[in-house]
């Protein structure tokens, strides 16, 4: 591949001038601390940066460095995770912590293969904190830098297709200096100027040499596949509590959606809406009790689905006095901060419906 022409040096001018300060960022010839270079790419994972900044800093306020992360309850940084979603990502986050504390001393491994043996850690996490922790010279491409990519040099390949050839292209144009700024100096331009709609290609350094500026086609780019519609499912959750305030909570499998979380007992919401019979999802509750179903249904939104869950209630005198549950739980004073954000709702709406709580 003859080496493309792309101004690098222009980019990393305007990255010089435009570049946001963000708390997990520093400046060429500085490095990045390695801990909190991937505990922000972590987080970054299909989440805005807006929403990943006081997040970010709770966990190195709470956790300054990887040993303090290892050593936490995996229950203290689920609840700090809570609203990033995708809790598998928390769970490896702490597993991977544990690994570079327990095994490697405190100190992250600097291979590709070693970085990607970690827990949670794909080849393009393995490429940033190999770029931006470390300053080696690695191929590292996310969204933001595909689009810019595939508009520059007109790659109408297809996503997630298109990867390997936009990576080909990154490696020709990659300067070798200032290795761990380039790729951030890209997603800050991506972010600013090359945007996803209403690119302000006429502040574009490079708009005289970009294929899809020259053909008008710039929001053609990159080429997506077609979007599916967005399923929506239907499920139940059971919120029964004692005069004492304690509530029935159980802890869901480690595998699957919200993985390892505190919950409410809940059942068929992993189906499709059509498939979710709601006379007999009663019948799925932890125990007997009078348990009343609520007209409102909480609503919330995953990436790939939409859950609609209705609430079913109970008041319960005792939790002795409750028949043993067909599920392994526990009665405990409720901290919604502990609670996933689709059992925060289910737990506002119980309250709110329930004038016996409130004041809970």
């Amino acid at each position: 591949m003859t080496k493309p022409v792309f101004a690098s040096a222009e980019l990393l001018s305007w990255y010089d001038r435009h570049g946001r300060n963000l708390p997990w960022r520093r400046r060429w010839p500085e490095l990045a601390p390695a801990y909190h270079v991937w505990l922000s790419e972590i987080m970054l994972q299909q989440t805005l940066v807006s929403t990943v900044i006081p997040y970010f800093l709770d966990f190195i306020s709470r956790w300054p460095r990887i040993e303090d992360l290892a050593d936490a309850p995996l229950d203290d940084v689920l609840a700090a995770w809570a609203g990033l979603g995708y809790y598998a990502r928390a769970r490896n986050l702490h597993k991977a912590a544990k690994v570079v504390a327990e095994e490697n001393g405190g100190h992250f491994p600097q291979t590709d293969d070693e970085l990607r043996a970690l827990p949670g850690v794909g080849p393009y996490t393995a490429g940033a904190i190999g770029t931006i922790a470390f300053g080696q010279r690695r191929v590292v491409v996310d969204g933001n830098i595909e689009r810019v990519m595939a508009r520059f040099f007109g790659i109408s390949t297809p996503l997630p297709a298109a990867k390997a050839e936009i990576g080909r292209y990154y490696a020709a144009i990659m300067p070798d200096e200032r290795p761990s700024d380039f790729p951030q100096a890209l997603m800050d331009f991506a972010n600013a100027v090359c945007t996803p709609k209403g690119a302000n290609c006429r502040l574009c350094p490079f708009a005289s040499h970009c294929t899809a500026f020259a053909a008008g086609t710039v929001e053609a780019f990159p080429v997506k596949p077609a979007k599916k519609a967005r399923e929506t499912r239907r499920g139940i959750a059971f919120v029964a509590r004692a005069r004492s305030g304690e509530v029935f909570l159980v802890r869901r499998q480690d595998s699957g959606m919200l993985g390892g979380m505190l919950a409410f007992p809940s059942t068929g919401w992993a189906t499709r809406s059509e498939d979710f019979d709601s006379e007999a999802a009663l019948d799925a509750a932890p125990f007997l009790a009078a348990w009343r179903r609520l007209d409102h249904r909480v609503q919330h939104v995953f990436t790939h689905f939409a859950v609609e869950m209705e609430v079913a209630v109970a008041d319960i005198s005792m939790p002795a006095d409750v028949a043993r549950p067909a599920i392994a739980g526990d009665w405990k004073l409720v901290r919604p901060e502990d609670l996933p954000s689709l059992m925060r709702k289910v737990w506002k709406a119980a309250k709110k419906a329930t004038t016996e709580w409130e004041g809970a």
